[in-house]
Formats: structure tokens, C-alpha cells, sequence
């Protein structure tokens, strides 16, 4: 139990460190009161952990190490649901109406979609 503590601890050090990073360079890019940093993260996410659940399921290629790394470590600092939460709430305090539909809808709708993408990849390989 500690061993796969520390392999999740250090996976989530990893996407933590690529979740500040990334967040940062798509707020750059994009500076509006859209929450784009969180928003492009979030899809990111979604996909790569639609990709290592497939590649799970299908070959076994993950171990049980590896998946605690990747899926509970990597994808689980990656991700910001939490941080989503959080933005919806400032989107309403500051009554920007429509980012706060756009966001709750787009974020749903492609990580969905991006999960589905990732594990039909690679099931058809």
C-alpha cells in the first residue's frame, strides 16, 4: 500500500507540474474571463486518461503499478475538476452568463467525447 502511494504520489507530482504549466500557457494565450487554462486541461486530460483506460482494457499493457502512476498519480494531478467547480462559481459571481453555459457545456460535452476518442484509438489498434 505504501509502494503504490509513493508511485501515485510521484505520477500526481508529475501532472501537477504539467497542470501548472499548461493552465499557465493557455491563460497567455487566451486572456479573457473564460477559464481557458482549467478548460484546456480538463479536455487534455480527459483524453490521455480516455487513451490509458483503453490501453488497460485492451492489451493489458498497463500494469497495476503503471496504472496507479498514470490514471490515479499522472491523470490525478493533471485533471482539476475541482478547480472547474471553482470557475463555474466565480463565472456566476461575476454574471458572465453565457462563458458559464459555454464552459459547463464544453467541458462535458468534449470530455466525454475525448474520453470515448482515446479508448476507440485504442481499440482499433
Amino acid at each position: 500500500m505504501f509502494k503504490a502511494m509513493i508511485i501515485a504520489g510521484f505520477g500526481g507530482f508529475i501532472g501537477t507540474c504539467l497542470r501548472f504549466l499548461t493552465g499557465k500557457f493557455a491563460n497567455y494565450l487566451c486572456a479573457s474571463a473564460f477559464p481557458w487554462g482549467t478548460f484546456a486541461v480538463n479536455i487534455i486530460g480527459s483524453f490521455i486518461i480516455g487513451i490509458f483506460f483503453g490501453m488497460a482494457e485492451k492489451t493489458h499493457l498497463i500494469s497495476p503499478s503503471m496504472n496507479v502512476f498514470l490514471i490515479t498519480g499522472f491523470c490525478g494531478g493533471f485533471t482539476t475538476f475541482s478547480s472547474f467547480a471553482d470557475d463555474m462559481y466565480l463565472l456566476l459571481k461575476g454574471s458572465h452568463w453565457l462563458y458559464f453555459i459555454l464552459y459547463v457545456v464544453l467541458s462535458f460535452a468534449l470530455g466525454l467525447l475525448l474520453v470515448w476518442l482515446g479508448r476507440s484509438l485504442i481499440k482499433a489498434s
